[in-house]
């Protein structure tokens, strides 16, 4: 099983929309087996999903991510875990034990402004999530 996690800096990136980089594992047997960043050529919620399935990715793991993204991803069969924060590495150990902390309803539904990048906390939101992040 391959699992995806959007990447920076080692951490899970807070917007899949505009993720640059991917940290993507090899899992078999609950064990992580091997894991590689990949550059995905064009950005968006499909063509992203597109480059994910076409990696043989079947899991993501990600933090903020809007309702177009969630049902493009759905369409190509990868299982979403959105709403998580942390280290990469430690949120596929996490997911691969039962217990990866996310927020399945989090959902991205506002407009992005120019160096907005949705690493806000719903709570504290002054860009219209709503708490719906």
């Amino acid at each position: 099983m391959k699992i995806a996690v959007t990447h920076e800096n080692g951490n899970i990136f807070q917007h899949f929309g505009h993720t640059e980089e991917f940290k993507v594992y090899e899992v078999n047997d609950g064990k992580i087996l091997s894991s590689e960043i990949i550059l995905p050529t064009e950005g968006g919620h499909g063509a992203l999903s597109g480059f994910l399935k076409s990696h043989g990715v079947s899991t993501l793991i990600c933090g903020g991510i809007g309702g177009g993204a969630r049902i493009a991803l759905a369409e190509a069969g990868i299982d979403l875990y959105p709403g998580a924060q942390g280290n990469c590495d430690d949120a596929v150990k996490a997911l691969i034990e039962g217990k990866l902390v996310y927020q399945p309803d989090i959902q991205c539904n506002h407009h992005h402004e120019e160096g907005h990048n949705c690493n806000h906390k719903c709570g504290e939101d002054k860009h219209g999530c709503g708490g719906n992040h």
